[in-house]
């Protein structure tokens, strides 16, 4: 076994989940991830941990999907007792085909959505962790050779955590300080209130209130949205590939939007629920370790010169306690980015904290 495989599975068991001794584990498997699998079952081994693992196929999920009426039961109870009674949820992303469910009806899907919601909550409320492993379908999808692409992958996982908190820690104060962000480039002019909210510093470590590996982020949950946004990173949306989406937002919602590829798309999730026209996350790439784009948002949203807004659900963990009631609640949670490494600009209260890709404590920074 390729020895960045056990350092990825040694890094998310130890640094990321946080696992010890006697803890439930659900362990959810992709196709093309069987290896690493293995490698994060050994180390959950050592640690004496109890591990139930899930095979998943985005083939089968298809098959299914398609073949059902379309009535889902709402939650089904036997699915939803097993994340109750997990303590953390162990992702490992992969896959064949990354459009496999490309001719899933849109109502099926939402509905499915729907009925799902309280066994994400509930998996949502364990110790989780998302992450991938690098496969050729991945591969196919960024562009790059299968050896380039665990370049990228490990390049982007195997860092120093501890080292990368610290310079986003500077971040999360500004934003936990603050009282409204803007972001300004073209086509884009968009104000957002984050007065009230707790930004997570997102160190790939549940410690940090951090659910994906590489992660390298600080995000918030913003409110009273204003104005228009450009989307100009393409992306993979319930598996069809979307480009240069345009939302204009008044008192908090989404009321017009429009994309130069596969519109409907954006059309199925913003009709998904009420919850789904508002924003749940605003989201700044920090992690310089990732250095082009991949069509994967696990990497995407990370990336050094990048802010992601992402229509629907927000995270609880960015509401002081006490106030988590107050969060935006969807079915879905879609991240959507924004570059800004050029003629752009980012403020927080009016003063800029980000001009062109470059944070204000970065050489090279404009003020």
């Amino acid at each position: 076994m390729d020895e960045r495989i056990r350092e990825h599975a040694r890094t998310l068991v130890d640094w990321s989940a946080r696992i010890e001794a006697g803890d439930d584990v659900v362990l959810s498997v992709a196709e093309g991830a069987h290896e690493l699998a293995v490698a994060v079952a050994e180390e959950l081994g050592v640690r004496d941990a109890n591990l139930v693992t899930l095979y998943g196929s985005s083939e089968v999920d298809r098959a299914y999907t398609r073949a059902h009426s379309g009535e889902f039961d709402e939650d089904p109870e036997y699915e939803r007792a097993l994340y109750e009674h997990a303590d953390a949820v162990l992702r490992l992303g992969g896959g064949r085909n990354t459009t496999e469910g490309a001719d899933v009806p849109a109502e099926k899907r939402q509905a499915k959505g729907r009925a799902r919601q309280g066994i994400r909550e509930a998996r949502m409320d364990t110790d989780w962790v998302s992450t991938v492993h690098p496969t050729r379908a991945l591969a196919q999808q960024a562009g790059m050779s299968y050896a380039e692409y665990q370049e990228f992958v490990y390049d982007a996982v195997l860092r120093d955590w501890e080292e990368l908190a610290d310079e986003m820690a500077t971040m999360k104060e500004l934003l936990d300080e603050g009282s409204e962000v803007r972001i300004v480039k073209e086509d884009t002019d968009l104000t957002m209130s984050i007065e009230g909210r707790t930004a997570v510093n997102s160190a790939a470590s549940v410690a940090y209130d951090s659910h994906n590996l590489p992660s390298g982020e600080v995000f918030t949950a913003p409110h009273a949205t204003e104005g228009e946004v450009f989307f100009d990173v393409p992306m993979t949306i319930n598996s069809q590939r979307v480009r240069n989406v345009h939302l204009t937002f008044e008192d908090g919602e989404v009321v017009d939007f429009a994309a130069e590829q596969n519109e409907d798309a954006i059309a199925e999730v913003l009709d998904t629920d009420e919850g789904a026209r508002r924003l749940g996350e605003l989201g700044i790439g920090m992690n310089r370790g990732i250095d082009r784009f991949t069509d994967s948002i696990l990497f995407d949203e990370k990336m050094g010169d990048t802010v992601h807004l992402a229509v629907g659900r927000a995270y609880e963990s960015n509401f002081p306690e006490g106030s988590e009631g107050e969060a935006n609640d969807s079915a879905v949670h879609v991240d959507m980015i924004t570059d800004m490494s050029e003629d752009s600009r980012m403020e927080i209260d009016g003063e800029v904290v980000q001009r062109n890709g470059t944070f204000r404590w970065e050489d090279g920074f404009e003020g």
